[in-house]
């Protein structure tokens, strides 16, 4: 999660996700965030759209622990961002907004995180 905690850094999240919690993380991959196309990338790195970096990121994460298992097809979630994410479960797999969870439960000491397989992207 190289990227992921460089992108957190620079948008000063990490001190509020190391905070009391619980939350819960949809991290993406670094071959998620590879897969960004470089010209986005290299614009939300600079300074004047660390608010647009930090909507993109608190898009990724919720209040309240949730597991893997306690997913349920149809199931809604607000971000920190203030959107909702959407849970689709089918033939097995569970997905957020259509990223596919490849990696469930990852214990931290004040949440969960459910790997994904790409950036989620605020509407």
């Amino acid at each position: 999660f190289n990227t992921l905690v460089a992108a957190l850094s620079a948008a000063d999240l990490v001190d509020t996700l190391s905070g009391e919690g619980p939350f819960t993380v949809f991290a993406p991959t670094d071959d998620a965030f590879a897969a960004i196309p470089e010209e986005l990338v290299t614009c939300l790195s600079r300074e004047e759209n660390v608010d647009a970096l930090t909507s993109i990121l608190t898009y990724h994460v919720i209040s309240g622990q949730v597991s893997s298992t306690d997913l349920e097809d149809g199931m809604t979630f607000t971000t920190l961002q203030g959107e909702d994410v959407t849970v689709d479960v089918s033939n097995g797999s569970a997905k957020i907004n259509d990223t596919i969870l490849i990696s469930a439960d990852i214990f931290t000491t004040n949440g969960f995180i459910l790997v994904i397989d790409e950036v989620l992207v605020p509407p």
